[in-house]
This record gives C-alpha cells, structure tokens and sequence, in this order.
C-alpha cells in the first residue's frame, strides 16, 4: 500500500492506494549464477597459457624488407635452383625462391630433390673462395666459431634473424651454434619435406664438402625454429629424429611428405 498527502479546501485529505504488482516485478532485480566467479582472474589466465603454447599458431607473420644485397642473393640462388631443375618461374623475390623449391618437390622424389639442391649450390657459390675458406680454415674451435658468426650475418636473407649461441663440443664451451629464431624458408614453404630435402639434408652435405667442417642442423618444426651446430655430425638419415616427423596440416605441397619419402 502507498499513502498520498494533498490539501483539498480546507481539509488535508489522506489518501492510499495499492502499487500495482507488475511494477514491484519490474523493478526486481533478475537472478544471476555467481559460478563463474568462484575462480579468480589470475587463475583463469594461467590455464590458458598452460594450455596454449606461446605463440602458437596466432602469432602474425614476419614481414621482410630485403634491401639490394638480400634481392640481389635471393635472386641469384632462385635462379641457380631453376636451372638445375629446369623448371621456371615468372615470381619475384622470395617468393620466386619458394616457387622453385615448391615446384622441385612436386615433381621429383626427396633423392632427387637433393641432388638437384647440391646442384644449385654448387653453381650458386664460387669454388675458388670456399676452397680458399677450408685451406686457411681447417676444422678448429677458431673456424667453427668463424663459420657461426659469417653465417648471422650473410645468410639471414635466407634463413631470417639468427644469432650466435653456445655449445659445448669435445668438453669445452665455443660459439659455435647459429640458432635461428623462425626459418624464414619453412615459414614460407610451410612443409617438413621441403625444409628436410631442400635445406637440411644438402646444406649439411654441401657445407662438409666446401668447407671441411661438418655441421647438423636440427629443426624445431613446433615454432619453426633451428640450430645450425658447426663441428657436430649430423645423424645418418635412417636414423635422423627429424626424418621421421608428419608434415603440417596446412602443407603447400599437399602433405605428401612422411619417413618413408625421406628414406629414399
């Protein structure tokens, strides 16, 4: 009940009248679950980033800008590597590169496609330095060191940002590891089997050859990530950890990689 006062004339009149019920149920306030509130905040956020890895999967692709020395070393090995598989391309830049790649392992098995990579890289980088490089550089602690810190700097239009890391070989502690923080060719490629058998394998081998000092590298294919270690051999392929791994989802080449392809 509501009580209203007014003056009528003379005579102060009281007056009561009944509030109607739709307008107490109106102005009532709704029920709401109070469960979502029983875990904190801080709580919450540390199940996510338990369950989520870092950067999984949401975080952007890095953008390049190539100056002169990077376009003019991109287009020259893209080029070398048409050659050798007589396969062309009207692409430009990286993607040019990628294109070539892409194509390779298509087309021709993971044996031949290394082959064909040894080929390019042959024709790609003059003989007479390297054979320079391994007679003023035998395999040492020195030249280890000096092929990581010469591979940070020339190579990251090839491979990205990358530095020098610490390793320990024959019981000591040297520089001698390039770990690259996210490859830019499998980032393009986007495949285990190109990254395998047209980088990994005939870089490891070319490198050996050229320079006499053997060199493993070993992808990390969860954040695309690499070490090159210089003065470590690499495994046999038959027993290579990384030649047994699936290729992504998502493959550009149509995931037609697997461990019995890089077998062969």
């Amino acid at each position: 009940m509501e009580a209203s006062h007014f003056l009528q004339g003379s005579r102060f009149v009281t007056t009561t009248m009944a509030r109607p019920r739709h307008v107490h149920e109106r102005n009532k306030l709704p029920r709401c679950s109070i469960i979502a509130v029983l875990t904190t905040p801080a709580d919450n956020m540390n199940i996510a980033t338990d369950t989520i890895p870092a950067g999984a999967a949401i975080e952007e692709k890095r953008v390049y800008k190539d100056n002169w020395f990077d376009r003019m070393a991109i287009n020259h090995l893209s080029q070398n590597v048409q050659a050798a598989t007589r396969l062309r391309n009207n692409k430009s830049g990286y993607e040019s590169l990628v294109e070539a790649a892409t194509v390779a392992s298509r087309k021709f098995n993971p044996e031949k496609q290394r082959e064909l990579v040894l080929q390019a890289l042959d024709t790609a980088f003059p003989k007479p330095v390297f054979s320079l490089l391994r007679t003023i550089l035998p395999e040492s602690k020195f030249a280890r060191e000096y092929f990581a810190i010469f591979t940070t700097i020339f190579f990251a239009w090839l491979v990205g940002p990358c530095e020098v890391k610490e390793s320990e070989i024959n019981g000591r502690k040297e520089k001698n590891v390039v770990y690259i923080k996210k490859c830019r060719f499998l980032e393009e490629s986007n495949c285990v089997g190109m990254c395998l058998n047209m980088c990994k394998v005939p870089s490891q081998s070319f490198i050996k050859t050229s320079l006499g000092t053997p060199v493993n590298m070993v992808p990390n294919f969860d954040d695309m990530s690499c070490e090159m270690i210089f003065g470590q051999n690499p495994p046999e392929i038959s027993n290579d950890p990384a030649l047994k791994q699936p290729c992504y989802k998502l493959c550009k080449v149509n995931r037609r990689h697997n461990s019995n392809d890089c077998s062969k």
